[in-house]
């Protein structure tokens, strides 16, 4: 079988550069959204939340949040409740910790680490 050529192999690619991409990134937007949160917050709230403020980037399908919730659950990163209901089964609400906030911080200062470097090598040297 022939690799793909033209449009199909950048579209491939494209495809799998957003994935890598987004791996780390989309962790560090949950934790953002629920630092900025007045309360805690239910999955399809982050998910209409990152699609909102994320001007569409950071949307996908919201099953797949669930398990970086659960990881950064896991991790100590986030706590959980689960309450009943009215407009159907019971939610699991998400809220940062302190150690979630701290880590944010850090993730924070390398993401911007990470985009000037990135952006000055994609502009090339000053004149």
């Amino acid at each position: 079988m022939n690799a793909p050529d033209g449009p199909d192999l950048i579209d491939q690619q494209l495809r799998k550069f957003q994935k890598e991409l987004s791996a780390g990134t989309v962790s560090l937007a949950l934790l953002a959204v629920l630092s900025a949160a007045a309360a805690p917050m239910y999955g399809y709230q982050i998910a209409k939340t990152l699609e909102h403020v994320g001007q569409g980037v950071l949307a996908g399908k919201q099953s797949a949040l669930y398990p970086v919730l659960r990881n950064l659950e896991g991790a100590g990163l986030l706590q959980s409740t689960v309450e009943p209901s009215t407009a159907g089964p019971p939610r699991r609400y998400y809220r940062i910790t302190a150690a979630g906030r701290q880590v944010l911080e850090a993730w924070t200062a390398a993401w911007t680490a990470t985009r000037n470097s990135v952006d000055s090598v994609l502009e090339g040297p000053a004149p």
